[in-house]
């Protein structure tokens, strides 16, 4: 197996540190050559990739890939890769490749009032960024199944672990508890992100997964339990409605729902941070919440 992880940032990392850990070629892609050490740390090998166009060295690398994964966010043009590769094809300029995962996001489901949704269910996004997912999600479908290369899209939820979590914002003074009535939202530790990756990747396994914690709830339970584990007083509870908030904080307000995992674990992936609870006691007690992200 040889990987390349087109936008190598904080999921990113994960999935190549956990791999490289296994002996896996990893390679990755970064916008700025400054960040090429932090890769490197993580066991992946560094390229640039500016989002629009293949440099010779990048080139030369995918030559080997048998595994791709695309966690470049889309925008108002689509998918990068899609643009780059689709007229083409990806075989053309990968032609070793075996499997690719797309990472995406449970935004795609949109507002569900609070109700459970699985991988079958209708897809009603609210937010612009949501509605470019679904689109670049239909993409790396349509792209796929004209390749006959198995697709894995990964539907990731809200994403926490070191160096990115409450006790973070706890500590700053940023934390905040927003109270809006009935509101949830599923989480996901990026180590589980990583573990999922690695479990599909192996066998080539595609489909779409959604890759989430057990337990949505309000968020300002979260807040309330790192609170407690670091023997602090939580901040006030605050209406939603009179909080300010920047318009991409409010938008995701908008989609209340609940997330299930129960395919990928039908399959035999555990979770190992099954819930917030179980999550932020380990978090804490590996003294690796504050290190950088």
């Amino acid at each position: 197996m040889r990987m390349m992880i087109f936008g190598a940032g904080y999921s990113g990392k994960a999935i190549g540190r956990l791999l490289s850990g296994q002996g896996v070629s990893v390679a990755g892609t970064t916008r700025s050559a400054d960040k090429g050490a932090a890769l490197k740390a993580a066991g992946i090998e560094p390229f640039v990739f500016d989002g629009s166009s293949i440099t010779p060295e990048l080139e030369a690398a995918l030559k080997d890939v048998t595994h791709l994964v695309q966690s470049i966010a889309p925008g108002t043009e689509g998918d990068p890769l899609v643009r780059l590769f689709g007229a083409e094809g990806l075989r053309a300029a990968m032609p070793k490749l075996e499997w690719v995962s797309y990472l995406s996001t449970v935004g795609v489901y949109g507002d569900h009032q609070g109700a459970w949704v699985d991988e079958t269910s209708e897809l009603k996004p609210v937010s612009v960024r949501s509605i470019e997912r679904v689109e670049a999600e239909e993409a790396w479908q349509r792209l796929a199944d004209r390749e006959a290369i198995p697709l894995a899209i990964l539907r990731l939820s809200g994403i926490y672990g070191p160096g990115r979590n409450t006790f973070m914002n706890l500590a700053n003074g940023t934390a905040r508890r927003l109270v809006k009535k009935d509101q949830v939202f599923n989480r996901i530790r990026v180590e589980d992100i990583a573990a999922a990756t690695a479990f599909l990747a192996g066998p080539c396994t595609g489909g779409i997964f959604n890759v989430t914690d057990d337990e949505p709830c309000p968020p300002q339970d979260v807040v309330t339990e790192a609170a407690r584990l670091m023997g602090m007083e939580p901040p006030p509870e605050q209406a939603f409605e009179t909080a300010e908030l920047t318009p991409m904080a409010r938008s995701f307000y908008g989609e209340n729902k609940r997330v299930s995992n129960a395919k990928i674990k039908a399959l035999g992936f555990n979770f190992k941070f099954q819930n917030y609870h179980v999550s932020l006691e380990a978090l804490l007690a590996s003294g690796t919440w504050n290190q950088k992200a």
